[in-house]
């Protein structure tokens, strides 16, 4: 069973399913993410060049300009992948039109569009998401992450004169690490396994995803009670500045990080962890860390077998849930 006798770590940031409320509540459960990039990828928002910021970090005053993995580069993602996840579990019957990301045409009492919210279509109600994304910031610098490519897309002739260069869209190189947290709100223990499993399932993210986008998704930890943790600027500007001061590594400056060739994957995630976990110290932040046995258990159930019929179960609830609203 998922709930609270099962996961009483999980009482502070969840709600019993038998209690999901129209009115919100501050129960949160964050969930520490580290996005490996496996493959090339492409995060753009006008179809050519890659989605940069400029932020400061560190002591030195000194800036970077780290890549962006957009808030929505997330989200419709993880979205698609858990629609395509109920119907691979069997959620929708025979005689049922399954639930799709075409928009105002979502059914609305799946778990997945009672989570992650859905737009009012013409007799249905809006329902806003109780899973928060925020923006991903590269831990390294553009320059060494991000690769402009050209082609001569030469015609089929034996023989042909010269032709056109075409830039290519900017690509973030495998290796490329994003720091983040996915916060759930007011979410059920069975909602958390939901989002569990996708995070650990999903392996594609950004445009042409059948051919780049490759990821993977560290669950780094899961911290649960009254308020969100820290954001995933902070996170990252934290686990810049431990790198730079780790004696195992060969960086002085913070500058030495964002320019590195290459970041180790399991040392970054070791200090993105231990970061989030310093700022719910210094920030005086109302959140408890769920043990790792915990976390691994939920995980294991979350991609179990059966967990088809905790999805079952969890609809029948979501729908109850929506009902409150159209009676």
């Amino acid at each position: 069973m998922l709930d609270h006798d099962t996961y009483p770590e999980l009482a502070d940031g969840t709600v019993p399913t038998d209690q999901m409320t129209l009115r919100p509540q501050n129960n949160y459960t964050n969930v520490l993410v580290l996005r490996e990039l496996q493959s090339h990828a492409v995060f753009t928002t006008n179809g050519q060049d890659a989605d940069l910021a400029n932020v400061a970090v560190g002591d030195e005053r000194s800036e970077y300009s780290p890549g962006l993995m957009f808030m929505r580069k997330q989200t419709g993602s993880d979205r698609r992948f858990g629609k395509a996840l109920q119907r691979q579990l069997g959620l929708f019957g025979e005689e049922e039109d399954e639930c799709t990301m075409q928009v105002n045409e979502m059914c609305q009492d799946c778990p997945e569009c009672i989570l992650y919210g859905s737009a009012a279509g013409d007799d249905a109600i809006s329902i806003t998401s109780r899973v928060r994304y925020d923006t991903a910031y590269s831990l390294r610098d553009a320059t060494v992450i991000v690769d402009e490519k050209f082609q001569n897309a030469p015609g089929g002739d034996y023989a042909k004169g010269p032709e056109a260069t075409i830039r290519e869209p900017d690509f973030f190189e495998p290796g490329t690490l994003f720091p983040c947290v996915v916060t759930l709100q007011d979410a059920t223990p069975a909602e958390l396994a939901f989002v569990l499993r996708i995070t650990r399932k999903n392996k594609r993210y950004g445009a042409a995803t059948s051919r780049l986008g490759r990821t993977k998704n560290h669950v780094l930890g899961m911290y649960t009670g009254s308020e969100e943790g820290a954001a995933n600027l902070e996170l990252t500007r934290d686990a810049i500045r431990a790198l730079r001061d780790d004696e195992h590594t060969a960086y002085e400056t913070t500058r030495d990080v964002t320019s590195a060739e290459n970041v180790d994957p399991s040392l970054a995630a070791e200090h993105v962890k231990d970061a989030f976990e310093s700022r719910i110290e210094s920030d005086g932040l109302d959140l408890t860390r769920v043990s790792t046995e915990t976390v691994d258990d939920l995980i294991d159930t979350a991609t179990g077998d059966a967990f088809g019929e905790v999805l079952a179960t969890q609809r029948e609830r979501s729908r109850e849930f929506l009902a409150e609203v159209t009676d």
